[in-house]
């Protein structure tokens, strides 16, 4: 990123939010990456048993306890969105906590419940494990809420638009879903609605909780997901990623608005640019090299950054034996 003159195309955030393992806010994050915290959370078999999983399965050679665990996620202040708490209870914990981050990353943009112009939202979730877990087995919930209600709390193209409800923002909204890369496809949507005066201000992130909030996984070889419950991205001992819940969600302003409103700039998007590996890979979920290259090409030249001027990259960094070196090479 450059900063300094002024780009008609050049995107600022203004603002920020995170919930995170071991980091409940922004400044608790930094701490966790300036002293290369691990904030992964292992547990005893007492513990996941008493979380409600099958003792059998937690003492299966293959399974692996380890998980990063995002604090609070099972809390709400219903009454603070002006939501009833039987209401709340049939929403999935990522449409909650990505409500609260939005408004924490308005709330750190400096605006608060009166955004002026129109604010658009755009984000994404994973599929409502809540929903398969602890609503759809609840057979007289379900008579009694109505599968309306449970249909809208727990939908995850609900997001983006509950979120500007609950906020009362009428900028274009958003839900969207693309696997591991929707958070920053929310962000790219985001910032080319804002090029294109669809809005004045906008919220951008993603938000995944798996359910149950103390578990871990079983292994198999060959797999994404780490034996050992360690993710270790470009190491030699790197063998696999490890399951996480977490919420991000960014505030965008066009930087041209951003400068003349006195806003905070903490940095400047000059470019971005998405796109898809077609059949050009091994499989479905395996990456792709060219493409990647291809994209990051793109994004470079959209923004006029040259590639010997970039000083820092934050990576995908699965931790995966396939991931990591197509990534590498792709760079």
């Amino acid at each position: 990123m450059n900063g300094g003159d002024f780009d008609e195309s050049a995107i600022a955030v203004v603002g920020m939010a995170c919930r995170l393992p071991g980091a409940p806010d922004i400044d608790a994050f930094w701490q966790v990456l300036a002293q290369g915290k691990d904030v992964i959370s292992r547990f005893t078999e007492e513990e996941l048993v008493a979380a409600g999983l099958d003792p059998k399965a937690v003492q299966a050679d293959n399974y692996v306890a380890a998980k990063g665990v995002l604090q609070d996620a099972d809390c709400f202040d219903a009454d603070f969105f002006g939501l009833a708490p039987s209401d709340a209870a049939l929403m999935d914990p990522q449409q909650r906590v990505f409500i609260e981050s939005a408004h924490s990353a308005l709330e750190h943009a400096g605006y608060g419940a009166d955004c002026p112009g129109q604010v658009g939202v755009f984000g994404g979730s994973i599929l409502s494990m809540y929903l398969l877990s602890h609503l759809w087995p609840n057979k007289s919930l379900l008579d009694q809420s109505g599968i309306f209600s449970v249909a809208v709390g727990n939908d995850p193209t609900f997001l983006a638009t509950r979120t500007s409800y609950f906020l009362n923002l009428s900028g274009p909204s958003m839900s969207l879903g693309t696997a591991c890369s929707t958070g920053l496809v929310a962000v790219h949507q985001a910032c080319q609605s804002l090029l294109a005066q669809e809005c004045d201000m906008a919220l951008a992130g993603g938000v995944s909780i798996h359910l149950p909030l103390v578990g871990g996984y079983s292994y198999a070889p060959g797999s994404i997901l780490s034996p050992d419950g360690a993710c270790r991205p470009f190491d030699a001992a790197a063998a696999g990623t490890v399951s996480s819940d977490g919420c991000g969600v960014v505030t965008l302003k066009r930087l041209e608005d951003a400068q003349s409103d006195g806003d905070t700039i903490h940095a400047v998007i000059r470019g971005s640019a998405i796109n898809n590996d077609g059949r050009d890979k091994i499989g479905f979920t395996a990456p792709s090299l060219t493409p990647q290259a291809r994209v990051i090409a793109e994004a470079q030249a959209l923004a006029g950054v040259a590639p010997d001027s970039i000083t820092m990259i934050e990576a995908h960094a699965a931790g995966t034996r396939v991931g990591d070196p197509v990534e590498l090479a792709a760079l």
